[in-house]
Order: C-alpha cells, then sequence, then structure tokens
C-alpha cells in the first residue's frame, strides 16, 4: 500500500504521538520505511546569545536517542531531526525524500487553532500525499 511513511514528533505536552506511531505500525507492512521526524524551531537571533554555549546540539542528541526509543517497535523505522519552521519544513522533507503518507497526531484545536491554525491542519491541507490526522 505505502512505501515511506512519515510520523511528524513533537515533544511538546499537549502532542501525545503515541496514537500516530500506532497507526503507522498498523500501516506499515513488510518493507515500507517508517520516519520519525522531529523538527527543531530555529533559535531566533536576538535570543543566542542567551544559550549556553553546546545547548543545541545536546538538544539535537537527545532527541535523537528519543527518536531512536519511540521507533524501536517499528519495521524499518528510522529517526530525522531537521531545523526550521515546522509545518513547512515537514511538507519540504515528505517531497524531497518520496513520503507517500504522513500520520500525524493532532490535539483537540482550541480558538487560537482556528485562528492561526495548526501544524495538523498546515499539513493536512498542503501535502501532496496521503495524510492521516490521528487524535
Amino acid at each position: 500500500m505505502y512505501q515511506h511513511i512519515l510520523v511528524p514528533v513533537s515533544f511538546d505536552e499537549d502532542h501525545h504521538t503515541t496514537a500516530a506511531l500506532v497507526v503507522a505500525g498498523q500501516l506499515a507492512t513488510q518493507g515500507v520505511r517508517v520516519t520519525l521526524l522531529h523538527v527543531m524551531q530555529q533559535v531566533p537571533k536576538y535570543a543566542v546569545n542567551y544559550i549556553p554555549a553546546g545547548f543545541q546540539d545536546e538538544a539535537r542528541r537527545a532527541i535523537e536517542v528519543s527518536l531512536e526509543t519511540l521507533g524501536a517497535e517499528l519495521p524499518h523505522a528510522n529517526g530525522v531531526v531537521i531545523e526550521g519552521p515546522v509545518g513547512k519544513s515537514i511538507l519540504k522533507w515528505a517531497e524531497a525524500n518520496d513520503v507517500d503518507c504522513i500520520v500525524v497526531a493532532s490535539h483537540r484545536p482550541s480558538v487560537q487553532d482556528y485562528i492561526l491554525g495548526s501544524t495538523a491542519t498546515h499539513v493536512a491541507r498542503h501535502a501532496r500525499c496521503a495524510v492521516h490526522l490521528v487524535r
């Protein structure tokens, strides 16, 4: 069915990716690649001086370990960490890496989400492949 499934992973408190990982596992038949993708937002230039040296590198390593742990039970899973604006980066990475399905966790929308939009909504509206939204 699918050849490459992408699961965007956020470690924020209000984002629970467990359900998305379960769905990805169900969709991942034999030989299907699964990529767990975390997008690190770039630190604004005005804040760079207030962040300890090496913090970004340590954070990246910790996230890579967490992605490896999350993907341990999925067949052919690997973790990838990139930087940039979240929604656009997910879509750009998916296109560049021949992703044919994105499984993204979505939280219950608040008023702010209706006005500004959420990452899951942005991905669902603009992806050029199948998207499964999971709550």
